[in-house]
């Protein structure tokens, strides 16, 4: 259900006509999009959209309207959760340029699975500050980018990096969960 509740424009959230349920996280937040998030400025904005549509507002409503406002308030918490996650916030400027698919098979260079079969075989106590080292060694050839990240003018190259360290990085935290216990 997409629109408008009652006197309440939901689509009103970035000052033009566009309903609700098409605005990406970033729109719905009036940010920016970004790889890194001002956790202040996210909080702020999450408090001042949860007094406005949050669904105890709209106790005296009718169905359609309480039902709508909570669909809001759903994906309100939903872009909050991506936003203080910085991994599910690349993966979501990721999918907002089109490039991560749910459940993808991304093929990850050669090398580096060499170096993470390597780093399975000798998995021990130590093995976490080794991942957690190369790591550090991936992010350095995408830190730049993240940094300075504009969603206008990145290239395609730069995203494809993206891409790739987003995928890297997955793998890796999938073998420190395994590690972990």
């Amino acid at each position: 259900m997409c629109g408008k509740l009652n006197n309440h424009p939901l689509s009103s959230v970035s000052g033009s006509l566009t309903y609700f349920c098409s605005m990406n996280y970033f729109d719905l937040f009036e940010m920016p999009v970004s790889i890194r998030i001002d956790k202040t400025l996210l909080t702020k904005k999450y408090v001042a959209l949860q007094k406005k549509y949050h669904p105890d507002f709209f106790t005296q409503e009718n169905e359609a309207a309480q039902e709508e406002a909570l669909e809001i308030s759903s994906a309100i918490n939903k872009a909050m959760k991506v936003f203080k996650n910085p991994d599910a916030t690349l993966k979501y400027v990721l999918e907002l340029k089109g490039l991560v698919e749910e459940e993808e098979k991304y093929p990850l260079p050669p090398g580096f699975l060499m170096e993470v079969m390597e780093l399975n075989e000798n998995l021990s106590e130590g093995s976490i500050a080794a991942i957690e080292a190369f790591e550090k060694d991936i992010y350095s050839e995408v830190g730049g980018i993240i940094d300075n990240y504009n969603h206008d003018t990145v290239t395609t190259a730069e995203l494809l990096q993206l891409k790739e360290y987003y995928y890297k990085k997955k793998y890796l935290h999938r073998i420190l969960e395994r590690l972990e216990g």
